[in-house]
């Protein structure tokens, strides 16, 4: 079964029992200030996780885009990437574990026709926060899974969240399938065992952990559960590696074609990784809130990948000669265009982005290798060196570990660090985890944020011209960043009316109020983000008469909690469409 026909079944199966399907989410994420990129379908879900009412119902499932920077070093190997699409089915507060479990076991038994011999399981083993999982052992016995095939394990391994230092967590249940087709499958589960691949996850969120670190219960038990496509494809295909699988084989085929050098053992972690790495960017670069290059968040991990696969391309190719990710990214669009129509809408600009990043990094690339060789007859690479590497020839300081180690030498990067933030803001590149408070801890100063948004985009509309569209947003607790199409630099003038326009609106004390409604009504009525797909039905936020949008993010009740509003910063985001950066002042 190939992985477009898998996801089609899944959303079948859940849909039949009474899920509502939505759309992948953005990788780049609006309201959680917590993450670079949507690493799970769960993280655009918190709010209902949290206790909000979804617009569809309190059963949802979809197919999510994901991207995973933690499991980079391990690219190469037979299953990890960072790029994959995840299938998911959620209860936010109707059935749980006994459902979630007994669902989980017909799909993969039943529907797709797993063997049940080369099925595993873990639960959590309790520890002094919550109690050992019993519950979830007792059903999969209930349903045929024999007590050896079950291990039970600490936090470490089967516990989820949560994704900063507190908000919803609890304990998991895993599910493993073994890969190996020569050698039968063990009586008793080894989960240390490389050929038990994990293929799916049941979260069970029944804790909220509080700041002091204790948890406590959540009032709303909800269930989150992952599905990872590529490694589902890869059991139902029989192969022992995702790569051999056809969301990756032709993309080692392309490779092959720019390099005119096949895959063999020796060089095949650099065709995944070129493989994975382009996929990612290509993303990216497509996304609806995409991002370009650059040395700070996610446009640095997106010059990681880039120029990572350049790396890899010329170790391919014997030189830099042949190198040329474009024909790459390409083969990507051309794969997943039809279930992403977002990559061809946006094709002109990924490629563009890619030449010039290609560009800039291979003219640099073989004069920053021989720097590079002079460095290592010391045997250490030390902070100033890999800053000179980063400043003067482009290579992130990943890639100058990487090259270290292949020769077994250290790089000092506590001190690469610290050259580093003499000439700016160290950026938080490679963590997913941006910030060290939680998604509770923030999300009141985030509704205040998010509410002022909603206030910016009218105001510019009624200061500049009515026809603004929002073309993204990102907030973290400090600020809020807002980017609308505007084809200039806005004027001193201009900048203190939509501030001005704000404010007003900050001190009329206007009562905040959250409509549900279906698509078509919304977008007759209120605004939305532009290129943006909504469910079917959607939550519409009204401040007022002056403003109203479609939004599932968190938002305050009074304009009146929301203090002084204030732009620090306006700039070019990209052509035609400009970036305002603002925060709320306490009054």
């Amino acid at each position: 079964m190939k992985a477009n026909e898998l996801k089609k079944k899944y959303l079948e199966f859940f849909k039949s029992k009474g899920h509502a399907i939505i759309d992948s989410a953005p990788l780049i994420p609006e309201h959680d200030p917590t993450v670079l990129f949507t690493t799970a379908g769960m993280h655009p879900l918190i709010p209902f996780i949290l206790g909000s009412s979804h617009p569809l119902g309190k059963r949802i499932a979809n197919v999510q885009k994901c991207i995973r920077t933690q499991d980079i070093d391990e690219v190469g190997d037979d299953t990890h990437t960072t790029f994959f699409e995840m299938l998911g089915n959620w209860s936010f507060g109707d059935y749980f574990k006994k459902e979630a479990i007994e669902m989980s076991f017909e799909f993969l038994v039943v529907v797709l026709g797993l063997p049940l011999e080369r099925l595993a399981f873990t639960c959590f083993k309790g520890d002094k926060d919550a109690p050992k999982d019993t519950e979830s052992a007792a059903v999969w016995k209930s349903v045929g899974v024999a007590a050896e095939r079950i291990v039970f394990l600490g936090k470490k391994d089967n516990w989820w969240g949560p994704t900063g230092a507190t908000g919803p967590c609890g304990p998991d249940t895993e599910i493993f399938y073994w890969k190996d087709n020569e050698k039968k499958a063990p009586v008793k589960f080894d989960p240390d065992d490389s050929n038990w691949v994990e293929i799916w996850n049941d979260v069970f969120m029944q804790y909220d952990k509080q700041v002091d670190g204790s948890f406590k219960e959540l009032k709303q038990k909800s269930v989150d559960t992952g599905l990872g496509v590529e490694r589902v494809a890869m059991a139902l295909q029989g192969k022992t590696n995702i790569f051999e699988i056809e969301v990756f084989k032709p993309l080692i085929l392309e490779v092959e074609k720019v390099c005119g050098v096949k895959m063999n053992d020796q060089n095949k972690k650099s065709f995944r990784v070129i493989a994975d790495h382009m996929k990612a960017a290509t993303f990216i670069l497509g996304d609806e809130r995409g991002v370009v290059p650059s040395n700070v968040d996610q446009g640095y991990v997106l010059r990681r990948y880039i120029r990572r696969s350049i790396r890899h391309l010329r170790l391919i190719c014997g030189g830099v000669e042949k190198v040329d990710v474009v024909p790459i990214a390409k083969k990507v669009i051309k794969m997943y265009d039809g279930e992403y129509p977002i990559l061809r809408d946006k094709k002109e600009f990924i490629l563009s982005e890619l030449k010039k990043e290609q560009e800039n990094f291979v003219r640099t690339l073989e004069k920053g290798l021989k720097m590079f060789e002079k460095m290592c007859s010391d045997k250490q690479i030390s902070g100033v060196e890999a800053f000179l590497l980063f400043q003067s020839y482009g290579f992130p300081i990943e890639i100058t570990q990487e090259l270290a180690k292949e020769r077994g030498i250290e790089v000092d990067v506590k001190g690469f660090e610290k050259e580093f933030s003499k000439h700016q803001e160290l950026s938080r590149v490679g963590a997913e985890k941006k910030f060290k408070g939680g998604l509770s801890e923030a999300s009141g100063q985030t509704a205040k944020l998010h509410t002022a948004t909603h206030l910016l985009n009218e105001a510019l509309r009624r200061v500049l011209k009515e026809d603004i569209k929002q073309r993204g947003s990102n907030i973290t607790p400090e600020r809020l960043r807002f980017d609308f199409n505007f084809e200039r630099k806005l004027t001193d003038s201009e900048l203190k009316a939509v501030e001005d326009e704000v404010n007003k609106q900050i001190k009329a004390k206007v009562e905040v109020i959250r409509q549900e409604m279906s698509r078509e009504e919304a977008l007759k009525v209120a605004h939305g983000e532009f290129g943006a797909k909504y469910p079917s039905h959607v939550s519409v936020y009204s401040i007022g008469d002056y403003s109203r949008e479609i939004c599932m993010g968190p938002h305050v009740a009074n304009t009146s909690e929301l203090g002084h509003f204030k732009i620090k910063k306006e700039q070019s985001s990209s052509a035609g469409v400009r970036r305002i950066k603002a925060i709320l002042e306490r009054q």
